[in-house]
């Protein structure tokens, strides 16, 4: 099979010809040993199979970092017949430097000069005949984008790999310190002539000279990514105001059927309703995916996560981070599926698990509809707001542990740099290609999340189910009540450990849970899958569980629910983009015995105090 490669700079166009060339034909994984992101898909043309290879984005060859390497060996190891170099035709002269480095190499290749469009919208014009003569390879004009050029780009990698051409002309080689000035020298003598610009000169607007001041620039753009998550959520609700009647429409009429046939109880219940409300959690949780990524899809190709990525870089440096995460950090705010969604917009594998990771730290908005009821149970209206005030104090912490135990690992101290950009031009978003691309995201994300969360699901359910719904013949109960020796140690009894338990699937079951192990009004197992529906008596909870728990053991309980495991969802999310199952387990595990840890540390400062 023809295997061809594409070569580029991260931001250059490679992820958008890869998936308008694969469509869904295609497989994310991570490269044998590394913590590097691998990209294959195939297509089919003229009756012609071809793999096709999306190589790690990075700036150049030169061996200093993962992604360089990997792409350095797959390229001088003879495994592309043919690599397609894509650089930035409207930052021509920054981006033929990925070209420079790959000119040593004696493989055959093309040239694509992507964002043609942008490059025109600038008033430049690219003599694609003059830079082709000189390089010895086809140069070919393109916007992926707009996704109308792509039968051309196809005919060309056609022909080419029955008549492949090589560069011509390479850099000037020398020392390392004179490497790099060779090749812009290399750049320059290449570029001459080859572009032309109508004398425009770019600047800077009245609105983007407000966003890059230090103080409201930064204000500015929170507001617009907390605007995007507004959009989001505005274009998920349809889809997810569908699906939450499927457990309703689906629910009765499964039970009535099965119960009609004697079917066992058990099984009644997974059918009617465990699976309805976990297809109505996976429709959701594609919807909102869907949702995040057309709003990310749109801030990209303006341009604007450039201005937020300049305007955070240098506090989020410290985490190891890029000023790109700023956007899925708050995005996770709201919910931390859209975080996790929103870290696409990293450029490496390890920067987007990191941002995964840090994105966790922060509580999804659902916690906030949690935390202020329990916390009002036991404390006065001033006592409620210094929880609140600790949890958001412990937010930073967290983050700043975070990095420090995994940054290392994930992005190296050797391969951080700051950040050195041209700010990009406004231009108009290509709607057509956001909503394929959001599209096939979503459709993936339905696809993992169906095999995730039923699973999941499938094992909580068999733990916390009761045939006669009293919780203490249910397993989770047995298991609890087994451990509770430990899980006081933590501060916690076993009531509010399986509150705990259940708050990794989804914090809405909280109080759900909670009315179950302290009132036994309700099956944990029905309170956890209709989390948003169950109906809680807050004010007669209130008093059982104020007579039955200290307050110490209520403030442990939240600060422990608000930093574990956001939600199954999430797990799934963090799975699917990060394609690693050994590092969201890493994460769960970490979030997981951190709020353990949390938990056992505010109980035992609490006990003196409260009680």
């Amino acid at each position: 099979m023809n295997c061809i490669a594409l070569l580029g700079q991260p931001n250059s166009g490679k992820s958008t010809v890869f998936n308008q060339l694969t469509g869904s034909r295609q497989h994310v994984g991570n490269w044998p040993g590394k913590t590097v992101e691998k990209k294959d898909g195939t297509y089919t043309y003229n009756n012609v199979k071809y793999t096709l290879v999306d190589l790690p984005g990075s700036y150049g060859l030169s061996g200093n970092s993962d992604e360089e390497i990997i792409t350095e060996k797959f390229i001088k190891g003879g495994e592309a017949d043919l690599v397609c170099v894509l650089v930035d035709a409207s930052q021509l002269e920054r981006s033929m430097y990925m070209l420079a480095d790959f000119a040593s190499m004696d493989v055959p290749a093309i040239l694509i000069l992507n964002m043609m469009d942008v490059a025109t919208d600038q008033g430049k014009t690219i003599n694609d005949r003059l830079l082709s003569e000189r390089l010895g390879i086809p140069v070919l004009p393109f916007t992926a984008a707009d996704g109308k050029g792509f039968d051309g780009l196809r005919s060309l990698i056609e022909k080419e790999l029955k008549a492949p051409h090589k560069l011509i002309t390479k850099p000037e080689t020398g020392s390392k310190e004179e490497a790099g000035n060779l090749k812009y020298a290399w750049i320059d003598e290449i570029l001459e002539d080859v572009t032309e610009s109508s004398g425009k000169d770019y600047s800077l607007s009245k609105f983007d000279k407000m966003l890059l001041k230090p103080f409201w620039g930064k204000v500015v753009t929170i507001c617009i990514i907390l605007v995007g998550f507004l959009a989001a959520m505005l274009i998920m609700s349809p889809f997810m105001g569908v699906a939450g009647m499927l457990p309703g429409l689906l629910g009765t009429p499964i039970a009535s059927l099965l119960n009609g046939i004697h079917v066992h109880p058990w099984l009644v219940s997974v059918f009617s309703l465990l699976i309805p409300n976990t297809l109505y959690f996976c429709i959701s949780m594609a919807s909102f995916v869907f949702g995040v990524n057309i709003v990310f899809g749109f801030l990209e190709e303006i341009g604007f996560l450039a201005r937020a990525a300049y305007q955070f870089d240098g506090a989020l440096s410290k985490l190891g981070l890029q000023g790109k995460a700023v956007a899925p950090i708050l995005m996770g705010m709201g919910c931390t599926i859209g975080g996790a969604s929103g870290t696409r917009v990293m450029d490496n594998w390890g920067q987007k698990m990191l941002t995964m990771m840090v994105v966790w730290a922060v509580p999804c908005a659902s916690i906030w509809s949690v935390i202020p009821v329990i916390s009002g149970m036991f404390f006065p209206i001033w006592g409620t707001a210094l929880v609140c005030i600790g949890i958001v104090a412990y937010i930073f912490v967290l983050m700043f542990i975070v990095s420090k135990v995994f940054g290392n690992k994930l992005v190296p101290e050797e391969s951080r740099a700051g950040m050195i950009m041209e700010l990009p031009p406004y231009h108009k978003a290509h709607w057509k290609y956001i909503i394929k691309e959001a599209w096939i995201k979503c459709y993936d994300m339905f696809k993992r999340a169906i095999k995730t969360v039923t699973l999941v699901s499938l094992v909580f359910w068999a733990f916390s189910y009761s045939s006669s719904g009293n919780v203490e013949s249910s397993l989770l109960y047995k298991v609890g009540t087994f451990i509770e020796p430990v899980t006081k140690f933590f501060g916690m009894g076993w009531r509010t450990f399986m509150a705990f338990l259940s708050a990794a699937f989804a914090k809405e079951a909280v109080l759900g849970t909670l009315n179950a192990v302290f009132a036994g009004q309700s099956n944990v197992a029905d309170v956890a899958f209709n989390a948003s529906t169950a109906g809680v008596d807050t004010m007669a909870l209130s008093q059982i569980m104020t007579q039955t728990i200290s307050g110490a053991e209520a403030l442990a309980f939240m600060f422990a629910i608000t930093f574990s495991v956001p939600c199954l969802m999430a797990l799934s999310t963090t799975l699917k983009e990060s394609h690693s199952l050994k590092w969201t387990l890493k994460t769960a595990g970490f979030y997981m015995g951190a709020a353990l840890i949390l938990s056992c540390i505010v109980y035992h400062i609490a006990v003196p105090f409260i009680g």
